[in-house]
């Protein structure tokens, strides 16, 4: 399959266009010439040498990552750039990049393998920013307790050790949590919206100063799981979906602890 193939199959599945407006990130292929042979394909959360050289080394035509190296554009190639773009360029190796439409789409996404993996279904599209959204929102299939779903983030890959991830809880809502809403990576500036959705309960990955007295007063709760450990799902799915395309897949794994 040729790269252009590959990223334009990707491309369709994931809605890249509809974020191009709200999107810092350069989505699609960010290296690579167009008519590259594509027959095996590395997943990562983070573009970063490490991953880079890895995905070299599993014999990978491509690396599809949610993190990639443009963010608005990229002025001088110096510095990590440099090392990055030389890393790719030396192994052969393509960048495919899923950052905001990897986040929302709600069967292959960041949001909802979180939501799937704690049992929160009839799900809809939750998290606006601009005329997209970026998370999920649903009911539990039962009422947890704030500590049972803390149990359960903190089995997601997170730190760098292979040990669990310790998740930190605000824990303002009900003793009983039905209704969630997820936006991953650093969500919390969708706490308001999360109350008029009817969640009791927000998760994301990081956090900041204002959401304690912000979530403490509206009586939500909001699970802190990490930013790298609830964004391994995306890249996972696409993994899966590549390999139902027939194209060998290998799954890179780095975390951060963050």
């Amino acid at each position: 399959m040729k790269l252009s193939e590959y990223a334009r199959r990707l491309d369709d599945e994931l809605d890249t266009a509809a974020y191009a407006d709200v999107d810092a990130s350069a989505n699609g292929v960010q290296v690579g010439p167009d008519d590259a042979e594509v027959e095996r394909v590395a997943f990562a959360v983070d573009a970063a040498e490490a991953t880079i050289e890895a995905a070299a080394d599993a014999g990978a035509d491509v690396l599809v990552v949610h993190h990639g190296i443009s963010w608005g554009g990229i002025d001088r190639v110096t510095g990590t750039a440099y090392d990055r773009i030389a890393a790719l360029v030396e192994n052969d190796l393509a960048l495919y990049v899923s950052h905001l439409p990897l986040d929302g789409h709600q069967d292959l996404g960041n949001a909802a393998g979180v939501a799937g993996a704690i049992g929160v279904g009839d799900r809809e599209p939750f998290g606006e920013i601009g005329p997209v959204t970026i998370g999920t929102v649903g009911e539990l299939d039962a009422p947890r307790s704030a500590a049972s779903i803390r149990e359960a983030l903190d089995d997601f890959e997170g730190q760098p050790d292979g040990e669990a991830s310790p998740t930190r809880v605000l824990d303002f809502g009900p003793e009983e949590i039905d209704r969630v809403a997820v936006v991953t990576g650093s969500g919390v500036d969708w706490l308001d919206e999360a109350v008029e959705a009817g969640a009791d309960a927000l998760i994301t990955g990081e956090g900041k100063g204002k959401a304690y007295h912000e979530a403490r007063e509206a009586g939500v709760t909001v699970f802190l799981a990490g930013h790298y450990a609830t964004e391994t799902f995306g890249v996972r799915s696409l993994r899966s979906l590549s390999a139902e395309w027939g194209l060998g897949t290998e799954y890179v794994s780095h975390p951060t602890g963050l």
